[in-house]
């Protein structure tokens, strides 16, 4: 019996072969077919649609090849490549609950190959799984999916709230090229100003001398300056430390490197830690507190108010193997608008608010998560 069950159910639970207790299919080809309203599945989710269908009703699909770790269901019509098996033909089970139940499963268990992981049909039949009645199958899914609805709303809530604040914050700041911004808090109406990042921001010179710190750091798009080795779980940087830059808690870092988010590079602020080093591939500085709210700079480098800036120093052959060819001097001396330090820090206010909310509906998701992975532990043997 499980750890974790409902009051009213008693009783052991009965042990069957996958193969007795639903049929397996394996997903085809499907680039002969003119497009149409089936979705096509893959180890990826949803590839494209097609006008046939290989199968209708509820389905778990599991990995044949590549991702066989992360079963996923689906009802209605469906066609799926040959990277994916699809189950039907269910007997004293419920489809729902055998998706949790797969979920369960440590498939790389039963990897078969040496390099790209895979599965057999007959590999999977023959994986041994307890079930318990239809009645109790059936209360433990609806929680499960209950669960499992409430997660996906809250991601949603999270997604809103991010698309919220970039709305917000492309209103609220101003590009080089304008004289203010599109939106005006209350009570302000002053033309905003220019400066030059060397005005308001003094360049961090100091290396890492005699290695008095170890945290080598990294720019990384969603999480700021993180650790290299909790992010990469491995240290990238070179054995001597000495000529990279100490940062302290409150510093700011440009990364050159471009990708598609960040088409001019990424700026950071050092929030995690009280001090780290970085390569000095990165040009990094510290904002002057009596012309500069170090909050609304955060948030300013973080809207696409500030590439113009960048963009008219880059010009042309400005991309060299991933990297802006932009000198430590352009880069100071780049332009930028600013407001005066009381709409600063009130524009600065409205964005942590924003942000702060964000933080706990993510607090919240990721107490969801961990209830349903405890759930799946407990409910199941």
């Amino acid at each position: 019996m499980p750890a974790l069950r409902f009051p009213e159910f008693k009783g052991e639970w009965k042990t069957y072969a996958i193969g007795e207790i639903l049929s397996i299919g394996s997903g085809r080809d499907y680039k002969q077919l003119e497009l149409g309203d089936t979705p096509v599945f893959g180890t990826g989710g949803l590839m494209t649609r097609v006008n046939q269908c290989l199968m209708e009703g509820e389905s778990v699909f599991i990995g044949r090849k590549g991702t066989i770790n992360r079963p996923f269901y689906y009802c209605g019509k469906f066609w799926t490549v040959d990277t994916l098996f699809y189950t039907h033909s269910f007997i004293n089970v419920i489809p729902k609950f055998v998706l949790y139940l797969f979920e369960t499963i440590d498939w790389l268990k039963y990897n078969e190959a040496s390099g790209v992981p895979s599965l057999s049909k007959s590999t999977i039949e023959k994986i041994i799984v307890k079930l318990p009645s239809i009645a109790e199958q059936t209360k433990i899914a609806r929680l499960l999916t209950i669960l499992d609805d409430r997660i996906a709303t809250q991601r949603k809530i999270i997604e809103d709230l991010k698309k919220l604040r970039s709305t917000i914050g492309e209103k609220l700041f101003c590009s080089p090229k304008d004289k203010q911004p599109k939106a005006r808090l209350h009570g302000f109406s002053d033309v905003w100003h220019y400066v030059r990042l060397s005005d308001i921001c003094d360049r961090i010179r100091i290396k890492n001398i005699g290695e008095q710190c170890k945290r080598v750091l990294t720019i990384a798009a969603q999480y700021g300056l993180v650790s290299q080795e909790e992010f990469f779980h491995k240290n990238v940087a070179s054995e001597n430390l000495s000529n990279y830059y100490l940062l302290k808690k409150g510093d700011f870092a440009y990364n050159k490197s471009y990708s598609g988010d960040y088409a001019w590079g990424a700026v950071k602020r050092l929030d995690n830690y009280e001090q780290g080093v970085l390569s000095p591939l990165y040009i990094c500085f510290h904002p002057n507190s009596d012309k500069v709210d170090s909050d609304f700079l955060v948030y300013y480098f973080e809207s696409k108010k500030w590439h113009k800036a960048v963009a008219d120093i880059a010009g042309e052959g400005a991309r060299n193997h991933g990297l802006l060819n932009i000198s430590i001097m352009d880069y100071f001396n780049t332009i930028h608008c600013i407001p005066s330090m009381k709409e600063q820090k009130q524009i600065a206010m409205i964005m942590n608010a924003l942000s702060l909310k964000a933080t706990h509906e993510q607090h919240l998701l990721n107490c969801y998560i961990a209830q349903r992975q405890y759930l799946l532990q407990q409910l199941f043997i």
